[in-house]
């Protein structure tokens, strides 16, 4: 039985929590500054959340208007944006008091954002979300 669509949303939300969890080891200019274990997991789902809707807003906007930039830099200004979208969701999560933080745009936003999107699709890769029917 293939999971509901609610499921397969949470299944991408905690992929994309543990992929925001793993830059936070990995990657020194990436701080989630709680000690408590409860409050790491809630700020990596929080942020989850942050992430999912600042990239389904976004993104595509911004593919849009930059179609120029992506056809002309054959497609590396996207990871320049992505370090942007990056910073743009670690400053709302300041806005809402959550203990994460990306230092810089180089080399935290960037590696930040390359590392979360390369996890994440190898996670939604190996875990199954209904969305493949």
């Amino acid at each position: 039985m293939a999971p509901s669509r609610a499921m397969g949303i949470l299944i991408r939300l905690v992929i994309t929590a543990v992929s925001l969890w793993i830059a936070t080891v990995v990657i020194d200019g990436i701080r989630l500054t709680t000690d408590s274990l409860g409050g790491q997991i809630g700020t990596l789902l929080a942020v989850a959340v942050i992430f999912g809707i600042v990239n389904a807003v976004l993104r595509p906007i911004i593919k849009t208007i930059g179609c120029g930039l992506y056809v002309l830099t054959l497609g590396l200004i996207s990871l320049v944006i992505n370090g942007l979208l990056f910073l743009l969701v670690s400053w709302i999560a300041g806005q809402f008091d959550l203990p994460f933080h990306v230092d810089d745009f180089w080399p935290s936003a960037i590696l930040g954002a390359l590392l979360v999107g390369v996890v994440s699709w190898v996670l939604n890769m190996l875990v199954p979300d209904g969305g493949d029917d």
